[in-house]
């Protein structure tokens, strides 16, 4: 038997380095499992698969199609790759170049870049809810920050290199969630920056209508939106700003105003031309008369432009002489053309104060001339109201008959007890006011007041019968002959209350009483029950 030095024969040398041998491979065995990442040597190459060694006992198998060409290898190159299974049913170690390039791709990407670096990627594919993108390894872009509003179009980023943040990192899942709106906003902020820096105010500037709203429109700049108000859109009436501009309009705005901490911009168009209100004093001289065009009605009045720019409102006191206006809508429309007058200009508070009914002649003038106390004049009834009745006595000029000008002897309730729209009517003119264009007239004066000859006929004492015509609360009215009322009050009666009162004298009863009191100035007559026999 041979022996090796210090007395080890051959055979157990062999036998001890094959157990060393033995030792060691199992040690690496259990050391490196699956998921872990090794080097070998191609061995060979087919369509189907490349062989690589390990080191292990079995050669381990990698798919054709996890290299992008099989052409640029050859056997004895040295390549990385992923134990994916230490035997296969064929007996074979399973490996993985492409894992181990992800593997090795996640382990440099997470060594160079933490959470909320900036790094660069090329967008891959789209899957539910956002899209891949590769920055060394896949990571996901949500649609909700791939966009700075809303969800635009995913398939638009298709294929594109985009900057991206890393906004978080999952080790134990090895994936990454990326964000481009953050990168988005930050870039909107600094551009917004830019351009206020860039910005004077009163300086003219180029942009593209962004928004129409009912308030204005948004105008971009080149980086920053500024807001055109629509009081700021033109000098004339405007009822909405999509009646001068769209979306994509190029325009020229003066910079009216801008807050660098707000970022907020305001802008003007009609400032591009000048203040149609600089000579309105002299254009439109108080007392001067213009034809204008009424642009709005409104309930107290009627808004007229006599040029673009420039507007006035005739009050709706200034609309006629002698007609009350409840309603200038009844009378005017947009679009109607009126003549009116200057009333008051007011350029400072860009104000004109008109007039219509100063266009035509007052019919007031002179009026005590033509119309005297005492007069008897004919009209017509053309309104009634609860206090009386108005009646034309010519064009322009109304006049009042009150509801206690109407009867000596009746009360009238309501106007139209006595009187009908349209009828024509023989009154009396009481009192004439062309300062406060005002003429009372009278129904009753036409007659002898009556009071004295019903005085001189009753007497105090004296029995009278009746018909109740009228029962109240307080007492029931009884009908003493035509037109004349006396008032029997429930105190002169033997009935405690108006209940009573309703049921024991119902309307058309005959009553007989007796007269305690003529009042002749009030013309009231108060009657009792009391100690009288009914009848």
């Amino acid at each position: 038997m041979l022996q090796g030095k210090e007395g080890v024969s051959v055979e157990d040398f062999e036998e001890g380095q094959i157990r060393e041998s033995s030792v060691d491979y199992e040690q690496t065995f259990h050391r490196l499992g699956p998921g872990h990442v090794i080097k070998g040597h191609i061995v060979s190459i087919t369509s189907k698969e490349v062989i690589v060694d390990i080191g292990f006992k079995s050669e381990g198998v990698i798919p054709a199609h996890e290299f992008d060409s099989l052409s640029t290898l050859k056997p004895g190159d040295e390549i990385e790759v992923l134990l994916e299974e230490m035997e296969d049913e064929a007996g074979r170690v399973v490996l993985s170049r492409r894992k181990a390039e992800r593997s090795q791709g996640w382990d440099r990407i997470v060594a160079q870049h933490g959470e909320g670096d900036t790094v660069e990627g090329k967008v891959t594919r789209k899957v539910k809810g956002g899209l891949m993108v590769d920055i060394g390894v896949e990571t996901f872009l949500p649609a909700s920050l791939a966009f700075l509003k809303g969800f635009g179009s995913l398939n638009s980023l298709l294929g594109q290199t985009i900057q991206v943040k890393v906004v978080k990192i999952n080790p134990s899942r090895k994936n990454i969630i990326v964000s481009r709106k953050d990168l988005l906003e930050k870039e909107k902020l600094e551009s917004k920056a830019k351009v206020l820096e860039e910005l004077e105010i009163g300086a003219f500037r180029k942009g593209v209508v962004k928004n129409i709203t009912d308030f204005g429109a948004f105008v971009n700049l080149g980086g920053i939106d500024g807001l055109l108000h629509i009081t700021d859109m033109s000098w004339g009436r405007i009822n909405h700003p999509s009646e001068m501009l769209k979306v994509g309009d190029k325009i020229e705005v003066k910079i009216l105003s801008f807050d660098k901490e707000t970022m907020k911009v305001s802008l003007g168009l009609k400032q591009k031309e000048a203040n149609p209100w600089t000579e309105a004093d002299q254009k439109f001289p108080i007392g001067s008369k213009i034809k204008g065009r009424v642009v709005n009605v409104v309930p107290y009045g009627v808004f007229v432009e006599l040029e673009r720019g420039i507007e006035g409102l005739v009050h709706v006191s200034e609309i006629s002489w002698s007609k009350r206006i409840t309603n200038p809508a009844d009378i005017f429309k947009v679009g109607d053309t009126v003549e009116v007058m200057v009333l008051n200009v007011d350029k400072e508070h860009e104000k004109i104060s008109l007039g219509i009914k100063q266009t035509e002649a007052n019919p007031w003038v002179g009026v005590e001339s033509r119309f005297s106390v005492g007069m008897k004049v004919k009209g017509v009834v053309r309104n009634l109201t609860e206090f009386g009745a108005f009646v034309e006595l010519e064009e322009g000029i109304d006049g009042l008959i009150h509801v206690s000008d109407m009867s000596w002897t009746r009360k009238v309730n309501h106007p139209k007890d006595v009187l009908k729209k349209g009828q024509e009517v023989d009154t009396v003119i009481l009192m004439v006011d062309p300062a406060n264009r005002k003429i009372s007239l009278g129904l009753k004066q036409l007659i002898a007041d009556p009071w004295e000859e019903i005085a001189s006929k009753l007497s105090i004492g004296s029995l009278i019968l009746g018909s109740v015509t009228k029962v109240a609360s307080f007492g029931v009215f009884v009908e003493i002959e035509k037109d004349v009322e006396g008032l029997l009050h429930i105190s002169e009666t033997e009935l405690s209350s108006a209940q009573q009162l309703e049921s024991a004298y119902p309307v058309g009863k005959k009553v007989q009483a007796r007269i305690i009191k003529i009042d002749l100035p009030a013309r009231k007559i108060a009657l009792s029950t009391k100690g009288v026999e009914s009848i």
